[in-house]
């Protein structure tokens, strides 16, 4: 596809290429996602949804809910490109581009579910994360979100093993490899269960837990669950 304008999210997948053996894991983690979105969400066939984050990177990996949601004609898209070839793969979701840190373009409770998946960990500080999580449960009436599980024993970003266990040896894997900007919290913020939970609004109850490939507390991704 070329579709028009640069894809600004490019590097989020650079650990997991078409067709490479990280892109098989991704799909099957992000597929056991879907299905504890459904399970956990339930959604109608009518229900109207946000999905805050979508990548204008397309392969068989990214999207997972305008990969494999029967309704898409009722997805609402917001990415941060112009999204020329998300547009092109997915002509019955409607798109719109949106300025990361600004509040979403609409009112409260526009929507009956949000979606984020893989994003809440690049919005830039902890405060950034409580008010990202803020925002998704203002316009919606339920928030299903995701993020890598920083205990997980690959690096998600990096593909750097269990160097991320620790801040020091997670510096030195980075600038041995070459992947310094993953050192930078605007870039990347390594996120828990207990990350997660302070990110919630206060009285939300969220409902946190793990997802993707399943190693127990070591799974590759976390959910949260607000609403539902």
């Amino acid at each position: 596809m070329t579709g028009a304008g640069p894809v600004v999210d490019a590097r989020y997948y650079e650990a997991a290429s078409p067709h490479s053996p990280g892109e098989r894991l991704l799909i099957w983690a992000r597929d056991r996602i879907y299905r504890d979105f459904l399970r956990m969400v339930g959604p109608k066939p009518t229900d109207r949804i946000l999905d805050v984050g979508v990548s204008d990177v397309v392969t068989d990996g990214a999207n997972l809910l305008e990969r494999l949601y029967p309704h898409p004609e009722n997805i609402t898209a917001l990415g941060l490109g112009e999204g020329g070839d998300f547009r092109e793969a997915y002509p019955k979701v409607a798109y719109r581009r949106i300025t990361a840190g600004e509040p979403l373009p609409f009112a409260d409770r526009a929507f009956d579910i949000a979606v984020s998946n893989a994003v809440i960990e690049h919005v830039g500080s902890r405060e950034a994360q409580k008010a990202f999580v803020a925002e998704l449960a203002r316009v919606a009436k339920v928030v299903f979100l995701t993020a890598p599980n920083r205990w997980f024993p690959v690096e998600h970003h990096t593909g750097l093993p269990l160097a991320h266990y620790h801040p020091a040896t997670f510096a030195a894997g980075c600038r041995l490899t070459g992947k310094e900007s993953w050192l930078d919290p605007a870039e990347l913020i390594l996120t828990g269960t207990s990350d997660l939970a302070a990110a919630a609004p206060a009285g939300g109850r969220p409902k946190i837990g793990h997802t993707g490939l399943p190693l127990g507390p070591f799974s590759s991704n976390l959910y949260m669950v607000i609403g539902a």
